[in-house]
């Protein structure tokens, strides 16, 4: 069974909550943060993001930026932008997004319970993302990224997030500029703290990273560079019930076409797909089926009866692109590692991958038929894992409403 913690969270005063608030580090460039924080000094990005207020072309992974990110995180504290609750309490953070809501519940994880498989994880981490939030944390002694974990309904804590959320005032209700509605509750009482915990202890057996892998296992290492703080002994996250949450599509673009001619690459995927012109973009409406952004077209392609396996890990869609495309046509046999593909969330839509492929930056792009949380949760508890970045979440949460510190 899980053990999980409240904590006494660094949050900002009510009247700058929504501008402290950003959208998560690892969804944007650094033109894109620049971009949004042009007339907001206090958004949580100057911290996450910190690199957008050193000198054009900074190595984003040099020690100096991680110090402006302790600088910056120091300053709003000094200047009262933010605060930390005067005693450990857990919150529950609602998402609203198109009529959709999901309420989780905002905790600290044991890295113990990680270490020892309590934490199922469905993916392998990329060496150099995760050795970034090591040193960010490390450096500033905060965890300012929330890990995301799935569980499996219990009926007693939903009812208990339930009636608080009812009867309770929020913290903060604030919507932000792409129309997602954030709201955060503080739960203070001592009691409904104590059976909060000793439910996960007793109806939980595990939980699952549905998103941010790399902030668990940089969570994890930090553990041991900082021995003397109990607190890094534990991580933030937020933990949803599973019947809350919505995989999209996590879509692939790849910068060259490793020397092949279109149409030659057209008829090599003739072997294992069906390949038919479409006049519009492709998202895909059921498995197996693909997008294939072009020179300027879209193409759909089915996969073939027979050309790939059924075990749990091979059906999925990302891993029959992998099998059947990346590494045979494009020589990619490592998505974590190698440089020539990048992945696009489902939130940004098909527009995206047009762009990236008119525009230049790729040669081609693939859309792709989402996971689902059944198979997540029965690929991470077989021990296997997906294909790196195969699931996307939507909406996100907010970085800068709750952070852990861990400097005690």
């Amino acid at each position: 069974m899980v053990s999980i913690s409240p904590f006494k969270a660094l949050r900002p005063n009510p009247q700058y909550a929504r501008e402290v608030a950003s959208r998560p580090y690892d969804v944007l460039n650094v033109k894109e943060a620049k971009e949004e924080t042009i007339g907001k000094p206090y958004s949580f990005l100057h911290v996450t993001r910190s690199e957008i207020d050193l000198p054009a072309g900074t190595d984003v992974h040099t020690p100096a930026v991680y110090e402006k990110a302790k600088e910056n995180l120091d300053a709003f504290i000094g200047r009262g932008i933010l605060f930390q609750e005067n005693k450990p309490c857990y919150y529950i953070y609602e998402l609203e997004m198109g009529g959709r809501t999901q309420a989780g519940l905002v905790c600290c994880s044991s890295v113990a319970d990680y270490e020892n498989g309590l934490i199922k994880k469905h993916e392998f981490t990329r060496p150099d993302k995760e050795q970034d939030r090591v040193d960010h944390i490390h450096t500033t002694h905060a965890q300012t990224g929330n890990v995301f974990l799935a569980y499996r309904d219990v009926a007693d804590l939903n009812d208990i997030i339930d009636s608080w959320k009812n009867t309770k005032t929020a913290v903060y209700d604030i919507t932000a500029e792409d129309g997602i509605r954030h709201t955060v509750w503080i739960i203070n009482d001592d009691k409904v703290i104590d059976r909060i915990t000793e439910l996960f202890k007793e109806e939980v057996p595990c939980t699952y990273i549905a998103d941010g892998h790399h902030r668990a296992a940089s969570a994890a290492r930090v553990k041991y560079l900082l021995p003397d703080f109990e607190e890094a002994g534990h991580f933030l996250c937020t933990l949803f019930p599973a019947s809350q949450l919505k995989i999209m599509d996590y879509n692939r673009v790849v910068k060259d076409l490793n020397g092949m001619q279109p149409e030659e690459l057209l008829q090599k995927l003739e072997k294992d797909f069906t390949v038919a012109p479409v006049d519009e973009a492709l998202k895909p409406e059921k498995a197996h089926q693909f997008g294939m952004y072009l020179k300027g077209r879209w193409y759909k392609l089915e996969s073939r009866e027979g050309t790939f396996a059924t075990d749990p890990v091979n059906i999925l869609d990302v891993s029959i692109l992998q099998q059947n495309v990346l590494a045979p046509f494009f020589n990619i046999h490592d998505q974590r590692t190698d440089s020539r593909i990048d992945f696009v969330g489902g939130i940004r839509g098909m527009k995206a991958l047009e762009q990236r492929v008119d525009e230049g930056d790729a040669a081609v792009a693939f859309s792709i038929y989402p996971v689902s949380i059944q198979q997540l949760f029965d690929i991470a508890d077989s021990g296997n894992v997906m294909p790196p970045k195969s699931t996307w979440f939507e909406p996100k949460l907010r970085d800068g409403l709750l952070v852990h510190l861990v400097n005690e």
